[in-house]
């Protein structure tokens, strides 16, 4: 009778782990961008046609009042957690200064690091 010997497993502990912690950190990376794009607003479509989205103010967390430009006229709404609700159409549209764009990226990250405490 002759022994017969195991195959050699392609799967070593190191390999396992290693697989492991690329997958966490792919998916920590995924989370990380989403986090940046939800946190600077980057990623959203602003304008849609005759609908655009000409500025927002954040209340809180999840409340917001919306500038929403329609054709020629303009409507404040309200965006919450409970829905959107329509606060007010504008008689006379308010004209917005070219100079309240939102900054590049670059920009936003300097002055976010500058807000955490780090040093410039």
């Amino acid at each position: 009778m002759t022994g017969m010997a195991q195959p050699a497993s392609s799967l070593s502990v190191s390999s396992m782990a290693q697989l492991t912690l690329s997958l966490i950190a792919i998916v920590a990376l995924i989370f990380a961008i989403g986090w940046v794009l939800k946190r600077f607003k980057l990623g959203n479509l602003r304008s849609r046609g005759a609908i655009t989205v000409l500025d927002e103010l954040a209340l809180g967390p999840r409340e917001r009042i919306v500038l929403v430009g329609v054709g020629d006229a303009q409507v404040l709404l309200g965006v919450g957690a409970g829905g959107v609700v329509s606060l007010s159409p504008l008689a006379t549209p308010i004209t917005l200064s070219d100079t309240a764009a939102p900054p590049p990226f670059a920009e936003r990250l300097r002055e976010f690091m500058k807000r955490s405490g780090s040093p410039s």
